[in-house]
C-alpha cells in the first residue's frame, strides 16, 4: 500500500472512495464541528486531557493521520528494550525447525518450517533455538496418534534410525502412544494421546524439572534433577516413525494452553498486538456510531445492525484506520488473537448464521479498503486459524467449540467474493478443508464428558449357542430393560448434539455447491468441482506426498456430508425441472466413461487400459456414440507406451503450455490426460521431464474429443450449452434422451463413488473393532460371573482373582460402550446407512446403464463394481445389528438387481482384470450362503439364472475354479448325505473365530438352481463330459497334494529334534483337504441330479467317467480308512491349522456318492456301477465295512494293497498320487507314539456314532450297500479267470488289453486310452498323433 499512515495521503483505492460522486452527496455532508466530535468519539485519547468537547482541539481529516499515529505510538516500548534478547534463550527469532543440520533420517518439513512428517523408520529433528535458564514452553499439535517421542535434547545428543529423543542421556521425552516417558530407561507416565490433541512441553531450568501437559491438563512432573550448568542448553526436539505428523507452535501463534510463569520460546509481537487491539477498538466505535446530519448529533447504536452505505465520512475514517490495520492483518498471530476472536464474539449471541449480517459487511469492507494481496493473506490466515482451532479443540459434551468455529467458517463462506478466493486458493490444498467435515472420536471418554451424557451403560448379556447376540432376548430382566433404555436415551442425546455439527458441515458444502453466484466470475460449484477432482487424483495416485493423502477417517465424514449436500442440490434442481429425475433415481450416465470429459487418472477400466480400449473399440465409439478418436492421439499413446529416446525439447514446447507463476512450466496437457496409460510416471521424476516434452503434440483442433486438464475446464465444458452436451457428449442410442440433473452434480456423484472406493470402505471395516471388543468383553464378563457363582467357598483366593477380573471387564465395558455410542452416532447411524445404501443403488443403476451399451461397457471404471459389492458388504456386516438391512426402502428389489449383476458379470468376457473377476466370484459365493441373498439370486430372470449356471459348469481347467466349485457346493449343502451340518461335529466344542463368516451359515440349498444344473448337464452331453472330467482331474490333484503334504508333516513329527511345521504349509494342506471334500460333494450332487451321466452307457463318455469315479473313490477310501495309517496319525496330532481335517467330512461325502449309485439307482445302473467298482484293482471291501465300524482287522493287508495300487492313477496331474503311505518304519518319537497310542484307544470311525448328523434311513442305505457289495464281491471272486501278464494293459496293469491305436497299432485298455485322449492326442509310447481307436480282442491261439 502506498504511504501507509502518511497524514492525509490515502491509497489510490481509498482516495477514489473519498471523492466518489456516484453517491447522493446529501448523505455525507457534515459540518466541521460534527466531524470533529465524530472523530474524537471514534478515536478517544487515552491521555488525560480536557473532557469537555468544547475545550478539545478540533479534529478534521487533514489532521487525522498524525492524530492516529500519535495514538498508536502511545505505550510503545523503546527501541532499546525491543531489541534485547530474552535472558536464558539463544537462537534466532522466529523459532522454526532446524531442517539444515539438526535432524536424522528422512523427514518432510512444511513450508513454514513448523510442521513435520516422518518418512523413515524413526526420524528426529530439533528446533533452531535453545534455552539454558528460566521457564519455557512450546506446544505440539498431534495430527496422528502413532509412535512419537516429544521433548527436549541438548546439542550433544546423537540420534539415529533406532534411537531418538529420550533414548540418549541428555534428552527427555514423553510418548503418548505407549504412555511412557523416556530418558535412556523408560517408565509409565501420562495418558494416551489421540490425533487432535495438544501436548505442552514445559522446562524449568531454575528447578531442573520437565513437565508435560495434554490439552491443558498437567500430567505431573516427568523428570527432576535434569542436567544443568555451563554449556548445557535444551532444544525442543521430536522423533517420529513413518508417516506420523505433528505441527509445532513455539509462539508464532498464541499458545492454546499457556501456563503461568512459563514463556513461549518465541516472543509474542507485543507492539503490533497493542496496535491491533487499539485499531479494532476504533473500528468497533465506527460500527456503533451513526451521524444524524439533520439533528447534528451522534447516535449510539447496536454494532450488529451496521451497514456499509457508502457515507464518505465513515468511509474516509475507516480508510485511515485500515491504513494501519491492513498490514497487521497479514500476520498469523494477530489474525488468530485479534480478528478471529472479534468475529467469534459477533456470533456468540446464538441464532442462525444468516442473521449475523455484520460479518458480511465487514468482509465487504475488507475487500474495499485493503489491497488484494492483504485480503488474500488475511483470509488465508483466518481460515488456517479456524481450521487449527476446529481440529485441535477438545471434545466437550455439547461440542461447543466445534460448533463455534464451524459457525464462523459458514459466515465467512456466505460472502461470495471471499468464498471464491478461498475455493480457488485454499480449499483442498493439502487436505485442508476436509478437516472441517471431520468429527473426531474421543479416545478418553471421561474428558469428552460422555459419562455425564450417557450415565448408564448397557451391553448384550444373552448369547445364542454360536456366540451371537440375541436381538430380542426373551428372558431380559426388568433391570436390564431399564438399563438398555436409559443407555439408548443417552445415545439419542449424543446423536442430537452431533447432528448440530453435521448440519453446519452440510451448510458449508451447500455454499460450495452454489451454481448461481456468477456475478463475480465462475460459479462456486465449478471451482469446487475442479478442486475436488484434483483432490481425488492426489489420493488415487498413492504416489503423492504423504501430506496430500487424506486420512480415511476424514474421508468417511466428508463422504456423508457431501452425499447430503449433493442430494439436496440435485432435488432442488429436479423440482425446478419436472422432466429430470430425483436423487433417489440417480446414476452416472455411461458416456462420462468414454468421452474423455472426466479424468479418471490411471484407474483401471473393466476392459483394461484406456489407451488399449481406444484402439480396439474406436469403431464402436464412432458407430454407437458418434465419437471419433483422433489417430494422432492413439499414436501418441502407443508411442508413450514405448520407452523411446527422449527428444531434445526446449524448441518443441507443447502447444498451449504456458509458463506458470514461480517460473515452473504448466503441466503439459498430455501428462494429465486419462488417455495415457502410464504417462503420470513423469510426475514423480524431476521437473526436467516437464521442461523437455518427448515429442511435439499435434494441434488439438483435429481431435473431435479432447481431454481437458482438470484445472482448465469451464462451466461450458461441464454443463454444455446449445448444441453441446458438455459432460454428456456422445450419448449412445440405448441411453434415454431425458435430462438427468446438472451435469456438474453427475461428476460429483462419480467422485463420491470413487472416494468410497479409495478408503471409506476400509475405514468402515476398521471401526467395527469397537463393537467386536464390546462383544468379547461382554462374553468374558458373563463367563467370569458364572465362574464366581460356581466358585467353592473354601477357595477365597480364586474368588478374589475372579472378582478383580470382573471389575476390570466391567470398567472396560463401561468405557467401550460410551465410545461405541459415539461411533454409532457418527459412523454407523441409520442416516449413514441410508447414505451407503443410496451409493449402492447409484452404482447398480450406473452398471445397468453401462451394460446396455454393449461393447462400450468395457470403458466403465472397475471401482463401480467394487463399490457395489463393498457397499452391500458394509450394509450387511458393519451397520448391523444396530440397524437392520430389511428396513431399507426397496431392499428386496436392490438385492435382486445386485444378484443379477453378480450373476451376469462374474464370467463377462468384457471384463479383463483378474482382481475384479475374483472379487465378483467371491461376492457371488458369499451371496449364495445367506437365505435372503440366495432367494434374490432365484428371483433374477430365468434366462440369466441358466446363463449363470452354464458359466459355473464350464470346465475347471484354465480358470480359477475353487470359488465356482464352492458356489455349487453351497447350492447343494443341506441336500447331500449327512450334509446338513453348519459346523463339523468334532469342532462343535471350539468357538469359531467369526460366526458371521459365509462358511459358517446354516445350510440353505437352492432346489431351483439345482434343477437348472440338472437340465443343462442332461441336455448338453459334451459340456457334461468335459465338466465332470475336469472335476475328476482336480479331485485327483487336490487329494494327491493333500496326501503328499501330510506325509511331510508326519515325517517332521517323527524327527527326534523339535521340529516346527510351517503354518503356511499346514494352511495349504487344510485347503487341499477342503477342496477334495467340496469336489466330492459336487460329484455327489451331479450323481444325484443326473445319474445318467455315469450310468447311461449310450452316452459317449459315461463308462469312462464311471471308471474314473470308481478309481478315485476307492483311492480316497483306502487312504482314509486304513487303520493306524498316515491319515489317522496326522488327525490325532490335532495340529493348529489342520482343525478341519477329519474322517467325517470326507468319508460321508464318498458314502453319499456310493449310496446314490449302488442303492438309489435303477437295476441296470446299480449292476453297472457295482461291476465297475468291483473290477477296479484298488477296491477293498474292508474300506466299506470301516464306514460302519466293522472290518478293523484287515488293516495290514489294506496298507499293502494301497501301496501297490497307488500308481494306478493315470490322470495327468501336477503331482502324481504319492507312494506308499501305510508303512511306518521311521523311529517313533513321543509325539508320534502318543498319536499312535491315542488312535489305538480311540473308537474306530463309525457312521453309527453321528446320530445327530446322519438319519436312520441313511444308515440303513449304507448297511444295504455293504450287504450288496459283500455278496457281489464273493460272486466276482468266484467267476474271475486268471489273466496272463502279457494280456494286461501295459499302462495300468489292472485291466485286459481292449483297444488298439491307429495308425501306430500300440495297445492298452479302453479306460487308459479314453482318459488319456481327454487331455492329450499323442500315443503313450511313440508320441505319434492318434487318429482313431479300435476295439481289440486277442486272437485265438494257433
Amino acid at each position: 500500500m502506498s504511504s501507509k499512515g502518511g497524514g492525509t495521503a490515502l491509497t489510490r483505492r481509498n482516495y477514489r472512495l473519498a471523492s466518489d460522486t456516484d453517491k447522493p452527496r446529501a448523505t455525507g455532508i457534515v459540518n466541521e464541528k460534527l466531524l470533529s466530535d465524530y472523530l474524537h468519539h471514534v478515536f478517544p485519547s487515552t491521555k488525560p486531557g480536557p473532557a469537555l468537547a468544547s475545550l478539545r482541539k478540533p479534529l478534521g481529516f487533514q489532521d487525522l493521520g498524525a492524530h492516529l499515529e500519535r495514538l498508536l505510538s502511545e505505550g510503545e516500548p523503546t527501541e532499546d528494550s525491543r531489541d534485547q534478547p530474552a535472558e536464558g534463550r539463544l537462537g534466532p527469532q522466529p523459532v522454526v525447525l532446524d531442517h539444515t543440520s539438526g535432524f536424522e533420517g528422512l523427514l518432510f518439513v512444511d513450508d513454514d518450517l513448523l510442521g513435520v512428517i516422518g518418512h523413515s523408520n524413526f526420524s528426529s529433528i530439533r528446533a533452531t533455538t535453545c534455552v539454558y535458564k528460566g521457564k519455557w514452553a512450546y506446544e505440539v499439535l498431534i495430527s496422528s496418534q502413532g509412535l512419537m517421542q516429544i521433548g527436549w535434547c541438548t546439542l550433544n545428543c546423537r540420534f539415529n534410525q533406532e534411537e531418538g529423543v529420550g533414548d540418549t542421556p541428555d534428552s527427555y521425552a514423553y510418548d503418548g502412544n505407549r504412555v511412557r516417558k523416556w530418558n535412556v530407561t523408560t517408565t509409565n507416565y501420562g495418558k494416551s494421546w489421540a490425533a487432535g490433541d495438544i501436548v505442552s512441553c514445559l522446562i524449568d531450568l531454575d528447578e531442573g524439572t520437565i513437565t508435560f501437559c495434554l490439552n491443558g491438563q498437567s500430567l505431573g512432573t516427568a523428570f527432576t534433577n535434569i542436567k544443568m550448568g555451563p554449556g548445557v542448553a535444551y532444544f525442543p526436539a521430536i522423533s517420529l516413525s513413518f508417516k506420523e505428523s505433528v505441527a509445532f507452535n513455539f509462539g508464532s501463534r498464541p499458545l492454546r494452553y499457556p501456563v503461568d510463569g512459563y514463556l513461549p520460546l518465541q516472543n509474542p509481537p507485543t507492539t503490533d498486538l497493542m496496535k491491533a487491539h487499539k485499531l479494532l477498538g476504533y473500528i468497533k466505535n465506527v460500527l456503533s456510531t451513526s451521524i444524524d446530519a439533520q439533528e447534528e448529533r451522534l447516535l449510539e447504536k447496536d454494532c450488529s445492525s451496521w451497514r456499509l452505505h457508502g457515507e464518505p465520512t465513515v468511509l474516509v475514517t475507516l480508510a485511515h484506520i485500515f491504513n494501519h490495520f491492513a498490514p497487521l492483518m497479514c500476520k498469523v498471530y494477530l489474525v488468530e488473537d485479534v480478528l478471529m476472536n472479534f468475529l467469534l464474539g459477533i456470533l456468540e449471541g446464538g441464532g442462525s448464521v444468516d442473521e449475523h449480517q455484520l460479518i458480511q459487511q465487514l468482509l465487504d469492507l475488507f475487500w474495499l479498503l485493503m489491497e488484494d494481496y492483504e485480503v488474500n493473506e488475511c483470509l488465508k490466515q483466518l481460515m488456517m486459524s479456524l481450521l487449527r482451532a476446529y481440529r485441535f479443540s477438545p471434545i466437550i459434551p455439547d461440542l461447543g467449540f466445534q460448533i463455534h468455529y464451524l459457525r464462523l467458517t459458514t459466515a465467512i463462506l456466505h460472502h461470495e467474493k471471499s468464498r471464491k478466493y478461498l475455493l480457488n486458493n485454499f480449499t483442498f490444498d493439502v487436505l485442508r478443508s476436509v478437516v472441517f467435515f471431520y468429527i473426531k472420536t474421543p479416545l478418553r471418554v471421561k474428558e469428552a464428558g460422555l459419562e455425564e451424557l450417557i450415565p448408564t451403560t448397557w451391553w448384550p448379556t444373552h448369547f445364542d449357542k454360536e456366540g451371537k447376540d440375541e436381538r430380542e432376548p426373551k428372558d431380559e430382566s426388568a433391570d436390564e430393560r431399564l438399563r438398555r433404555r436409559a443407555y439408548e436415551r443417552g445415545c439419542q442425546r449424543l446423536k442430537k448434539r452431533i447432528e448440530v455439527v453435521e448440519e453446519l458441515q452440510v451448510q458449508i458444502l451447500k455454499l460450495l455447491l452454489n451454481n448461481k453466484d456468477k456475478t463475480t466470475g465462475e460459479a462456486s460449484r465449478y471451482i469446487f468441482l475442479n478442486k475436488f477432482r484434483k483432490f481425488l487424483q492426489e489420493n488415487a495416485s498413492n504416489r503423492g506426498h504423504p501430506t496430500a493423502l487424506c486420512p480415511p477417517e476424514y474421508m468417511v465424514c466428508f463422504l456423508h456430508r457431501l452425499i447430503t449436500a449433493v442430494r439436496a442440490s440435485w432435488d432442488d434442481g429436479s423440482r425446478k425441472s419436472p422432466s429430470s429425475i430425483s436423487s433417489d433415481e440417480a446414476y452416472v450416465p455411461p458416456q462420462l466413461f468414454y468421452n474423455g470429459k472426466v479424468d479418471y487418472f490411471d484407474l483401471q477400466r473393466l476392459g483394461g487400459l484406456l489407451s488399449h480400449l481406444k484402439k480396439t473399440l474406436k469403431d464402436d465409439l464412432a458407430s454407437k456414440a458418434n465419437i471419433i478418436i483422433d489417430p494422432a492421439e492413439i499414436q501418441a499413446t502407443a508411442m508413450d507406451d514405448l520407452d523411446e529416446d527422449e527428444e531434445s525439447g526446449a524448441a518443441q514446447r507443447p502447444f498451449g503450455a504456458a509458463a506458470m507463476p514461480g517460473g515452473a512450466l504448466a503441466r503439459p496437457s498430455w501428462l494429465s490426460s486419462p488417455t495415457l496409460g502410464r504417462a503420470n510416471r513423469f510426475l514423480s521424476t524431476a521437473a526436467v521431464s516437464l521442461m523437455t516434452p518427448r515429442r511435439p503434440l499435434s494441434q488439438p483442433e483435429k481431435v473431435k474429443v479432447r481431454t481437458l486438464a482438470v484445472e482448465q475446464r469451464t462451466e461450458e465444458d461441464i454443463e454444455g450449452s446449445h448444441g453441446n452436451d458438455g459432460l454428456l457428449l456422445g450419448r449412445p442410442l440405448e441411453e434415454p434422451d431425458q435430462p438427468i440433473a446438472d451435469k456438474s452434480l453427475l461428476e460429483i456423484v462419480d467422485g463420491i463413488v470413487m472416494m468410497y472406493n479409495l478408503s471409506v470402505h476400509q475405514q468402515l471395516g476398521k471401526m467395527v473393532v469397537v463393537s467386536d471388543d464390546v462383544h468379547e468383553y461382554a462374553v468374558a464378563l458373563k463367563d467370569t460371573e458364572e465362574k464366581i457363582a460356581r466358585c467353592p467357598a473354601r477357595r477365597p483366593d480364586i474368588l478374589d482373582e475372579l472378582q478383580k477380573s470382573q471389575k476390570v471387564f466391567a470398567e472396560k465395558l463401561n468405557h467401550l460402550c460410551r465410545r461405541l455410542a459415539w461411533i454409532n452416532a457418527t459412523i454407523y447411524s441409520k442416516e449413514k446407512m441410508l447414505d451407503v445404501y443410496w451409493l449402492l443403488c447409484v452404482c447398480i443403476r450406473t452398471i445397468e446403464h453401462a451394460d446396455n451399451t454393449g461393447s462400450l461397457f468395457a470403458f466403465a471404471p472397475e471401482f463401480y463394481l467394487s463399490v457395489a459389492m463393498n457397499a452391500y458388504s458394509a450394509l450387511k456386516n458393519y451397520f448391523s445389528p444396530a440397524n437392520s438391512m430389511e428396513e431399507l426402502p426397496g431392499y428386496e428389489e436392490t438385492l435382486t438387481q445386485l444378484a443379477a449383476i453378480l450373476a451376469k458379470h462374474f464370467a463377462d468376457p468384457r471384463i479383463v482384470g483378474t482382481d475384479i473377476k475374483d472379487s465378483l466370484m467371491q461376492a457371488l459365493a458369499s451371496y449364495v450362503c445367506y437365505p435372503q441373498s440366495l432367494r434374490a439370486v432365484e428371483r433374477i430372470p430365468e434366462e440369466q439364472r441358466v446363463a449363470m449356471m452354464r458359466n459355473l459348469l464350464a470346465p475347471y481347467e484354465q480358470r480359477p475354479w475353487a470359488q465356482t466349485n464352492w458356489i455349487l457346493v453351497r447350492l447343494w449343502r443341506g441336500c447331500g448325505f449327512g450334509y446338513r451340518y453348519t459346523r463339523l461335529p468334532h469342532l462343535l466344542k471350539t468357538k469359531p473365530e467369526d460366526a458371521n463368516l459365509p462358511s459358517l451359515q446354516k445350510p440353505c440349498p437352492s432346489l431351483l438352481l439345482q434343477r437348472h444344473m440338472a437340465e443343462l448337464l442332461s441336455v448338453d452331453k459334451e459340456m457334461a463330459a468335459s465338466f465332470l472330467n475336469s472335476v475328476l482331474n482336480q479331485l485327483n490333484w487336490a487329494f494327491s497334494e493333500f496326501i503328499g503334504m501330510i506325509q511331510e508333516i508326519q515325517q517332521a513329527a517323527e524327527r527326534p529334534e523339535r521340529n516346527f511345521v510351517d503354518t503356511r504349509q499346514l494352511k495349504v494342506c487344510a485347503t487341499c483337504f477342503d477342496l477334495s471334500v467340496s469336489l466330492l460333494r459336487v460329484l455327489e450332487m451331479t450323481v444325484t441330479l443326473v445319474p445318467e451321466i455315469f450310468l447311461d452307457w449310450s452316452r459317449p463318455s459315461a463308462e469312462l467317467l464311471l471308471r474314473r469315479l470308481a478309481q478315485l473313490l476307492n483311492q480316497v477310501l483306502n487312504r482314509v480308512t486304513a487303520e493306524k495309517n498316515l491319515f489317522d496319525r496326522v488327525v490325532n496330532l490335532r495340529l493348529p491349522g489342520l482343525e478341519s481335517v477329519d474322517h467325517y467330512p470326507i468319508l460321508v461325502a464318498v458314502t453319499g456318492i456310493l449310496v446314490r449309485i449302488l442303492v438309489d439307482g435303477d437295476r441296470q445302473g446299480v449292476s453297472r456301477a457295482s461291476s465297475v467298482l468291483l473290477s477296479d484293482p484298488c477296491f477293498q471291501l474292508h474300506s466299506i465295512q470301516h464306514l460302519l465300524g466293522e472290518g478293523a482287522d484287515s488293516s495290514g493287508s489294506a496298507a499293502a494293497v494301497t501301496s501297490s495300487s497307488s500308481s494306478s492313477s493315470s490322470s495327468s496331474s501336477a503331482r502324481p498320487v504319492v507312494g506308499p503311505l501305510g508303512s511306518g518304519v521311521a523311529p517313533v518319537i513321543p509325539s508320534a507314539a502318543a498319536a499312535a497310542a491315542g488312535s489305538a484307544e480311540r473308537k474306530h470311525f463309525s457312521l453309527h456314532a453321528y446320530t445327530d448328523y446322519i438319519s436312520e434311513e441313511e444308515k440303513q442305505k449304507v448297511e444295504l450297500m455293504l450287504t450288496f457289495l459283500t455278496e457281489e464281491s464273493k460272486q466276482a471272486a468266484a467267476s474271475t479267470a486268471p489273466t496272463s501278464e502279457e494280456d494286461l494293459c501295459p499302462i495300468c496293469y489292472a485291466h485286459s488289453i481292449s483297444a488298439v491305436f491307429k495308425p501306430c497299432s500300440h495297445k492298452s485298455c479302453k479306460a487308459c486310452i479314453n482318459q488319456h485322449l481327454m487331455n492329450n492326442k499323442d500315443c503313450f509310447f511313440c508320441k505319434a498323433t492318434i487318429t482313431g481307436v479300435e476295439d481289440y480282442s486277442k486272437p485265438a491261439a494257433s
